[in-house]
């Protein structure tokens, strides 16, 4: 009784979540309301998710078809697991890259000798070895996603614990990321090079000891897409400028859905 009075305690912090999601969830209601008039009047294209999502369901039947709220959702969990942690990923990396210049110099000898001054293309950034070590040290770091939940829908034996079916597990993704006997003694520290063999090798003893983007059959499946968007747009911004840590920085990871820094990001930027 006393665990379940704590997690429904009405902090100031829990009555803000609750009025942003509320916020949140009106915003994305009035776009739906405004796309399904467009659909019924023909004036609308099915030429982005949310339009392609409710052409079908409007025409599916009623008891296969998702609700307005789940509409909603779907919409709010495309919004932050795509354009939010991949905006955290540059963030941090910028911070990074701010405290260790050596990997900024190295990132960006690295980006003009492939792409030189062109916009940087899909063929292009297949070939960017140390940023791609870069982006997986920082996601090692700074995972957007400090745990991962799963629900047991059986019973499961992990190790020498069983669990019957419906129990709430979650994967410390952050903790494990940052554990010693996985990564080695230099497990705190910024260190890319550790991912220069690729993501299986770099853990020192399970090749599963980096998953960030979660493993199985529930991995990610924006993975791919997201290190792609992350690798242009960081690309495109090593292409123009310079930038190190404004003197007001303070370092303070704080997480709220997503692992950010707490004061913000200041930067001071120089145009190549």
């Amino acid at each position: 009784m006393l665990n379940h009075c704590r997690r429904f305690l009405p902090t100031e912090g829990k009555k803000r979540i609750k009025a942003l999601n509320r916020e949140v969830g009106e915003l994305v209601r009035s776009i739906i309301k405004k796309r399904q008039e467009e659909i019924k009047s023909g004036k609308a294209s099915n030429d982005n998710l949310l339009g392609l999502l409710l052409e079908s369901n409007m025409k599916g039947s009623q008891q296969d078809g998702m609700t307005i709220e789940d509409v909603i959702e779907e919409c709010k969990l495309f919004y932050f697991a795509g354009q939010e942690t991949t905006a955290v990923l540059l963030t941090w990396t910028m911070i990074l890259l701010s405290m260790h210049p050596e990997w900024q110099v190295r990132a960006r000898e690295e980006v003009l000798r492939v792409f030189g001054k062109n916009k940087p293309d899909f063929d292009g950034l297949s070939r960017l070895k140390i940023v791609t070590m870069i982006l997986h040290e920082v996601l090692r770091l700074y995972p957007p996603l400090t745990y991962l939940p799963r629900h047991t829908y059986k019973t499961i034996k992990l190790g020498d614990v069983t669990y019957p079916p419906g129990v709430l597990l979650r994967m410390p993704i952050l903790f494990l990321n940052h554990d010693p006997e996985i990564w080695g003694e230099d497990a705190s520290e910024f260190n890319p090079e550790r991912f220069a063999q690729g993501v299986s090798n770099a853990c020192k003893n399970h090749q599963m000891g980096f998953f960030s983007f979660g493993g199985g059959p529930r991995i990610c499946i924006g993975q791919n897409f997201g290190l792609i968007e992350a690798k242009m747009l960081f690309s495109a911004i090593l292409q123009r400028f310079s930038f190190e840590l404004s003197p007001s920085y303070a370092h303070a990871p704080l997480i709220v859905m997503t692992l950010v820094p707490q004061y913000g990001a200041p930067l001071m930027f120089r145009r190549l």
